[in-house]
């Protein structure tokens, strides 16, 4: 059996020997770039590779992207053949805020032709309330040939969304707290504020009180309030860098709604042109 969405913490307990498993440990900490490998060494599930946001997930900044580029293809393939991964690898991946980063990971996969990619429901915090391992041994994977075959179909590009202020070909969903939506605070860009005519959904709405993923159900009823009956494609996620915005693509997918997409610049691509429209409150 494959997952393509999420998958629970007695699942992979089951399966953390499996050699046709690959765990990836993506936890980060947007204001420190060496927490989370140094959190990885002090602990981490069993058999997992660590990940990291800044140098796996992405490419360097320019002055005219956001803040977590897609890496270069090639570059990308090599590290997950590095990792053991090849087209009939499960892979899981987890972080510590309930796949807040590891749902970058999960579209990224997707986004480059891997299909069989879950993000651990409720991450590591879950996992460790369930007494499940621990361990600081770092293993190293059999190497496999990752062959990529990347979909542009994931994506939508800072022009596509500036058309989109008048045309309104989808609706655009922005996945950061409301008080940085509403340019109320902005801990980390230069520009408070949020696209004009973009919704506002906190991807931490996705999630119950053990940081699990809500029913099918219940998310499916949280995004028709949001984008009405708007056809699943006509929906496209952002936040402030494209990382927490796919936690609500994810959640999309487990309620049914395939085919979303991703601004993958977001907020910071888009001030990076002063032209470009905000909006506040």
């Amino acid at each position: 059996m494959s997952y393509q969405t999420i998958v629970s913490a007695e699942v992979l307990l089951q399966n953390q020997d499996n050699p046709n498993w690959i765990i990836l440990d993506c936890r980060e900490s947007l204001m420190d770039k060496e927490w989370g490998y140094k959190s990885y060494l002090e602990g981490h599930i069993p058999n997992a590779t660590y990940c990291y946001l800044y140098n796996d997930f992405s490419s360097p900044i320019t002055s005219n992207t956001g803040r977590h580029p897609l890496p270069k293809a090639e570059e990308l393939a090599k590290k997950l053949g590095a990792w053991g991964i090849n087209e009939n690898t499960q892979v899981v991946v987890y972080d510590d805020m309930s796949g807040a980063i590891a749902g970058r990971m999960w579209w990224q996969l997707r986004c480059f032709g891997h299909k069989n990619v879950a993000v651990l429901d409720g991450g590591l915090k879950y996992w460790l309330s369930q007494n499940n391992p621990m361990t600081t041994d770092i293993i190293k994977p059999v190497q496999k040939q990752f062959t990529v075959d990347f979909n542009p179909d994931y994506l939508v590009t800072v022009n596509q969304v500036s058309k989109n202020i008048d045309e309104k070909n989808f609706s655009l969903v922005d996945a950061r707290a409301a008080p940085r939506y509403r340019g109320e605070a902005e801990p980390i860009d230069p520009i408070a504020g949020h696209i004009l005519g973009a919704l506002n959904r906190d991807f931490s709405l996705n999630l119950d009180n053990d940081g699990l993923y809500l029913s099918p159900l219940d998310l499916k009823n949280q995004f028709q309030a949001i984008v009405d009956d708007a056809p699943s494609q006509q929906v496209v996620h952002m936040c402030g860098s494209g990382v927490t915005a796919c936690h609500n693509m994810l959640a999309m997918e487990i309620a049914g709604f395939s085919g979303s997409k991703l601004y993958l610049g977001s907020w910071s691509e888009w001030i990076t042109d002063p032209s470009r429209p905000i909006a506040r409150a």
